[in-house]
């Protein structure tokens, strides 16, 4: 009984932080964001929610200088209003903008903030277990060791999601007559944009793909889909 109590001990923690944390970004967002109120990118949206057969995509600009696309855990999509910036200053065009919102939609849609309860809750157990049993060998540095394991796990389901998502925006994009082009391009943009290279990571601890990649996987859909 003790064993299974502190088994089920980490799990319901990560359930308790995961809803505490998902009410409090939910109030965040709302509380510091607006409706898009941009006529080219929400006919863009328009374009997207036709091709969805959905009413519309609401799209809501945050307030935050980084350049980012957010989908809330209650099914929401944000642009931050540093992304907007670069938009409005000719960074960035509005087919990539549309890119982006297509992209959280995968998120959306493929039920990724649910799974990463899930993912969260498992890497909780994990940890705690591994550090357990770790510790008893490698007293020093057992912890540690499961931490890095830890961390390694929850990049590489990142990473999953991240590609599943970019899966879903071809698709979404190409059906909505935008094409894929925009998502490329942005890709090729986006670590001057975000200021994040990642320079000397190693591939197993990032938590999104290589712009390389993303954009080879992109390429391979366009083929099996005689797009080129």
């Amino acid at each position: 009984m003790i064993r299974i109590l502190l088994l089920l001990a980490p799990i319901a923690i990560a359930l308790a932080i995961y809803w505490y944390s998902a009410r409090r970004t939910a109030a965040l967002l709302t509380d510091r964001s607006r409706p898009l109120a941009d006529a080219r990118l929400n006919a863009l949206a328009e374009r997207l929610a036709a091709a969805l057969d959905v009413p519309r995509v609401p799209v809501h600009v945050f307030d935050m200088d980084q350049v980012n696309g957010l989908a809330a855990p209650d099914g929401r999509i944000f642009l931050t209003r540093g992304f907007l910036d670069k938009y409005r200053m000719g960074f960035v065009t509005a087919e990539e903008m549309a890119s982006v919102i297509a992209h959280e939609l995968g998120h959306v849609a493929l039920g990724h903030a649910r799974r990463r309860m899930i993912d969260v809750t498992g890497q909780n157990a994990v940890f705690i277990a591994l550090a357990t049993l770790l510790s008893r060998f490698v007293p020093v540095i057992g912890v540690w060791i499961a931490q890095a394991i830890s961390v390694a796990l929850a990049a590489t389901l990142s990473r999953q999601a991240e590609h599943e998502a970019d899966a879903y925006a071809s698709a979404l994009l190409v059906k909505a007559g935008i094409g894929t082009g925009p998502q490329k391009s942005l890709f090729r943009k986006l670590e001057r944009l975000t200021g994040a290279a990642g320079e000397g990571v190693p591939a197993w601890l990032r938590s999104h793909p290589r712009t390389e990649e993303r954009i080879a996987r992109i390429e391979a859909r366009e083929a099996r889909w005689n797009l080129v």
